[in-house]
């Protein structure tokens, strides 16, 4: 049976480019957002090459998925999966938020108490098992099938078959490679490096993305 991806907040940029590669891959997704007729519209809008099928909804019904991403803006992140933390007991949720405020022409990264956001998320809920990826993705390249993107993703977690399911997924998608990097307590530093990244993009005017050297093939 093909699994559904359910994606919080999806109606953004990261989550309309996810949407397109999981889809194009013959996962069926779920846009979610606290205003059904936008994810709605923006589904529709969507244009993916596989069998997969995306629509729309709310944050609710994007989170009755078999896995769920969350890729709402940081700062509202915690209160959108506190609202639908009982549908995601023992699921696998898949963190990309990342802290980040402009200063200047940067961005510079944020460090939540719990020290990233992916560890915010997996105290919300407890029950869940929560891996971080996909923080270091240009949005446009994701979107635009043709773009030729060639991307790792790093993907940390504590929960080794949480982290499995994470790579399996971004392995399906055409253009990325997952790099299990190992637990939870690296996400700090994985989401804090996407400052550099963007900052990067803005000063060059480029849309860059992270590729590891030295690995087995």
């Amino acid at each position: 049976m093909t699994q559904t991806i359910g994606i919080l907040g999806g109606t953004g940029p990261a989550g309309r480019g996810l949407a397109v590669r999981l889809a194009t891959a013959g996962y069926n997704v779920v846009l979610g957002s606290r205003d059904a007729q936008r994810a709605e519209d923006t589904a529709s809008g969507l244009a993916a090459r596989g069998s997969g099928v995306i629509s729309g909804g709310t944050n609710e019904q994007a989170a009755a998925g078999d896995v769920v991403i969350v890729a709402t803006p940081w700062d509202s992140a915690v209160a959108t999966v506190k609202d639908v933390k009982a549908t995601l007991t023992g699921k696998v949720v898949i963190s990309m938020v990342n802290a980040l405020v402009k200063q200047g022409r940067e961005l510079v990264p944020l460090f939540p108490p719990r020290g990233s956001m992916a560890a915010e998320l997996q105290a919300v809920v407890p029950d869940a098992h929560v891996t971080g990826a996909y923080h270091h993705l240009p949005a446009a390249d994701m979107e635009n099938l043709d773009s030729g993107i060639e991307a790792d993703v790093v993907v940390v977690g504590d929960n080794a078959e949480a982290r499995r399911v994470t790579a399996e997924i971004t392995n399906a998608m055409t253009g990325l490679r997952a790099v299990e990097a190992g637990s939870l307590a690296l996400a700090g530093a994985v989401e804090s490096f996407t400052a550099v990244c963007i900052s990067i993009n803005i000063r060059h005017k480029a849309h860059t993305y992270v590729r590891l050297a030295g690995l087995p093939s």
